[in-house]
């Protein structure tokens, strides 16, 4: 199923295309450039917003849940995709412990898990589930809506206490889908040996939004020299107040400045370009995932009018967590429907390749609001035109059969950034290796450790 976009602002976006298809080889070649100096995530999904005269990626999880939703036709994609990750991080790996979310009761979220062990199995790994959740004391047999059963096991350190596994069964690889948002647990500390994936400061413990989309912003930078565009085009502005408490309302001056700061420079850009639409930004918390902690402002004084269900659904996160550092993030329309329901794109990627993504889909949102939010639906997306164009002339008002290439370029960005946020937030990089593992498990390579440096996100 393809999307819908508003034919009115196919115009801007069409001539985007054209320039980026024209810089296809230059731009492919800039990405491998860029690949021999940083390591990819193991996996990743960037959601995006298409607003017709503006692309760009509104978050990016490196714990990705959703490959449920992926189409099955992906499935050749994805299994050569980990096969290249495997083989890079551990090529003899035999075992795989993964280590899924808390919540095993998630229907949704379980068939995710479905997918990926369907994945590693393809490539001749051996996989098991291990839980973090304190109630989990023993084996745990759960049936999928397919017939297929999942069983989920209680963790344990192994050996001399350096590494992770179950009970008779050793893995040398760990894989996280957990995003660590309550904090991290001491039993995956100080392993040895074991490659672990992601590493741990990948998670929203220690993770923050600004400090990814300021490696985006850095990104894109190079990425617009190549192509010749504004940079904007593909970046949403951003700021951080990490001194709020929405309910004490203590901080919501600063938050209101912010905010009118952010508009004011998208309100400047909208005013280059004759932009009409209504320009609006999103507050949401620095840290953590699920679409909770968000809210959609148009103007700054709207900040200092929240009623007590606003405030109180600001305040509190994922597992609980208090809400004291926000991002303000410009807002982008998503002008692409599905089935006349506003639609937004996630693309999915391992190690460096997209293997596919699929539409969000929410029939109660409107254009400027989050749609990640429960009534959301997911529609798979078409990749089966990846390959560059040939043909540039693409007629007025019709959707481009090749915009999943364009999708693709902008996710790829924002996972060259988050590569880069891991670089900067590595606790110690002269010790860290592919894998995140605390000693080297194998001697390393100079393109092995991390050369990145510990800048900051403007306040």
């Amino acid at each position: 199923m393809t999307s819908q976009l508003d034919p009115s602002l196919t115009g801007p976006l069409l001539e985007i295309e054209k320039k980026i298809f024209a810089a296809a080889p230059d731009i492919e070649r800039w990405f491998r450039e860029e690949w021999h100096e940083h390591t990819p995530p193991f996996y990743c999904s960037v959601d995006l917003r298409n607003a017709g005269f503006k692309l760009a990626p509104v978050d990016t999880n490196l714990f990705p849940g959703g490959f449920n939703n992926l189409a099955p036709e992906t499935m050749p994609l994805a299994v050569q995709a980990t096969t290249a990750a495997i083989e890079k991080y551990c090529a003899d790996a035999k075992n795989l412990l993964l280590i899924p979310e808390r919540h095993t009761r998630n229907t949704f979220y379980l068939q995710n898990l479905g997918r990926l062990i369907e994945i590693f199995r393809q490539i001749g790994l051996n996989v098991r589930l291990g839980s973090l959740s304190e109630d989990v004391r023993e084996p745990m047999s759960i049936e999928l809506p397919n017939g297929t059963r999942l069983t989920v096991e209680p963790l344990e350190r192994t050996g001399t206490g350096h590494r992770i596994g179950l009970k008779n069964f050793d893995p040398c690889m760990v894989l996280l889908n957990n995003d660590l948002s309550s904090g991290i647990p001491s039993i995956l500390e100080n392993l040895h040996e074991q490659t672990l994936l992601p590493p741990l400061h990948a998670g929203w413990a220690v993770r923050r939004k600004t400090n990814h989309f300021a490696a985006y912003d850095e990104v894109v930078k190079k990425f617009a020299e190549v192509v010749d565009l504004d940079p904007w085009l593909f970046n949403p502005y951003f700021a951080r107040c990490d001194e709020i408490n929405f309910q004490t309302r203590a901080g919501e001056d600063a938050l209101a400045v912010r905010v009118d700061t952010v508009l004011g420079k998208i309100r400047t850009k909208y005013n280059e370009y004759g932009i009409k639409e209504r320009l609006f930004v999103i507050v949401k918390a620095n840290a953590g995932t699920y679409g909770m902690g968000i809210m959609t402002v148009h103007d700054a004084s709207e900040i200092k009018h929240l009623n007590r269900k606003q405030r109180n659904k600001m305040a509190v996160v994922k597992e609980g967590l208090q809400v004291s550092d926000v991002i303000i993030q410009e807002g982008v329309h998503t002008f692409e429907r599905v089935n006349d329901a506003v639609a937004e794109p996630v693309i999915y990627m391992i190690d460096r390749y997209v293997i596919g993504g699929f539409y969000r889909v929410h029939e109660a949102r409107g254009i400027d609001e989050n749609l990640n939010s429960p009534g959301a639906h997911y529609v798979p997306m078409a990749f089966t035109q990846q390959d560059m164009p040939s043909d540039l002339l693409v007629e007025t008002g019709a959707p481009s059969r090749h915009r999943s290439y364009l999708y693709g370029i902008v996710a790829r960005m924002a996972l060259l950034a988050a590569s880069m946020e891991l670089e900067q937030e590595a606790p110690n990089p002269e010790e860290w290796c592919l894998g995140g593992t605390a000693k080297f498990a194998f001697p390393p390579t100079p393109s092995d450790l991390y050369n990145g440096h510990n800048d900051r996100a403007a306040q």
